[in-house]
């Protein structure tokens, strides 16, 4: 089974286990019923942001979809054995999709976490996409490894380098892309407050 479809069997199963229906989790999350189905059968890759809406209504980390174990001590991730563990899209509607980033859990065996370190490897622009910002509670913290990064934020829109990083509430309108059709590759912390 893919790492997208072990994502959405997983929201699905602590979904059920709470005797949360379809309906309830779309008026809590603000999703769409059809959104919350796509993101349990993963049909379609989604972007960060319903996932961590969904995460708020089951009362979880966001890092519950994507926990293999439960180590409570020191957890080191050894770069030969960083997994894929899932891929968004650039946008959130099914006509526009197309794989954007691949997420790289560096802390999944970590139980207790309050933050969810990633290495992301981000695809390369294409001309004439339009980005869909998302929102969400919490901080990202972005430290660019390779190439260039875009980052737009509220009206703002700020380019990072090689060695350049950002920190900025999650709450504000953004989006991440590459800078170009070269992709990129960052360093990604993200908090979610429960």
């Amino acid at each position: 089974m893919s790492a997208n479809k072990k994502l959405g069997a997983r929201i699905k199963q602590l979904r059920e286990s709470k005797s949360i229906s379809l309906e309830e989790m779309a008026v809590r999350s603000g999703l769409d019923i059809a959104q919350i189905q796509k993101v349990e059968e993963m049909d379609h890759l989604p972007s960060l942001s319903p996932l961590i809406k969904i995460a708020r209504v089951l009362g979880v980390r966001l890092g519950t979809f994507l926990d293999d174990s439960d180590e409570f001590g020191p957890v080191v991730s050894r770069r030969e054995r960083h997994t894929k563990t899932v891929s968004f899209t650039t946008s959130e509607t099914e006509t526009e999709e197309r794989k954007h980033m691949e997420y790289y859990a560096l802390s999944a065996s970590k139980a207790g976490r309050h933050m969810e370190p990633f290495i992301i490897q981000i695809a390369p622009t294409e001309v004439g996409v339009n980005f869909v910002t998302s929102t969400h509670e919490g901080e990202e913290f972005i430290f660019c490894l390779e190439g260039s990064v875009e980052i737009t934020y509220g009206n703002s829109m700020y380019l990072l380098e090689e060695g350049d990083s950002i920190y900025y509430d999650s709450i504000v309108a953004h989006h991440v892309h590459a800078a170009d059709e070269q992709g990129a590759k960052i360093l990604a912390v993200v908090y979610t407050p429960m």
